[in-house]
């Protein structure tokens, strides 16, 4: 219940360099059940985990399903798949979070990138991640990014000089730009189709060519 109860501290009177979003936080409330919009909540469990013991860097990946209410087009869907990544160690900078972005993105073939700056609850700076689609010739939002705050991170007993650069991304866009695919309803959803499926492998791991 500490941990609770600096929590509820946080959000209402501030803290960490932090003024808090001067509200009463309910455990009621955060109890309700919801269609999450996005992974962070596993992020969070696991960094609390981590934080209850000897620290020691790591890095965290998961996917799952999450939930929005988009008007469904050729780059939005309201069900999909988001991919998040975590990584925790000593003074990480908003440098190592683009230099990371970078390699990851450039292991999905993905080559082309842009960040703008963006604003998210949890961290700061924060960035949208965008990449170029030839089919569609215009900038697609691929995924989002930041440094989670300390107002999040030492509630949860991390040391002071720990830093969290975290990203989460949808599995179908970047898919979408690697395989050239223009519409996003052509990967998930009732107007897949089954022949292009049945046609191509279950997955294609692109290895890189030693000299």
């Amino acid at each position: 219940m500490d941990y609770l109860e600096r929590v509820k501290k946080v959000h209402g009177e501030g803290g960490y360099g932090s003024q808090g979003y001067k509200y009463d936080w309910k455990i009621e409330e955060a109890k309700k059940n919801i269609l999450r919009t996005h992974t962070t909540a596993v992020s969070a469990r696991m960094l609390y985990k981590l934080a209850q013991g000897k620290f020691k860097p790591v890095k965290y990946f998961s996917i799952d399903r999450v939930f929005r209410n988009e008007t469904l087009d050729a780059t939005h869907l309201a069900e999909f798949h988001q991919i998040e990544g975590v990584v925790a160690d000593y003074d990480l900078t908003l440098g190592d979070l683009i230099g990371v972005l970078h390699q990851f993105f450039s292991k999905l073939g993905i080559k082309r990138l842009r960040f703008k700056p963006a604003y998210n609850p949890y961290t700061e700076p924060s960035m949208e991640v965008f990449s170029y689609h030839e089919g569609l010739k215009k900038w697609v939002e691929v995924g989002n990014s930041g440094v989670f705050r300390p107002e999040m991170l030492r509630p949860m007993g991390l040391p002071e000089d720990v830093s969290v650069i975290a990203w989460g991304l949808s599995l179908e866009r970047p898919t979408m730009i690697k395989y050239g695919i223009d519409n996003i309803r052509d990967l998930i959803g009732h107007k897949v189709d089954l022949q292009m499926v049945y046609d191509n492998p279950l997955c294609r791991l692109d290895k890189e060519t030693k000299q």
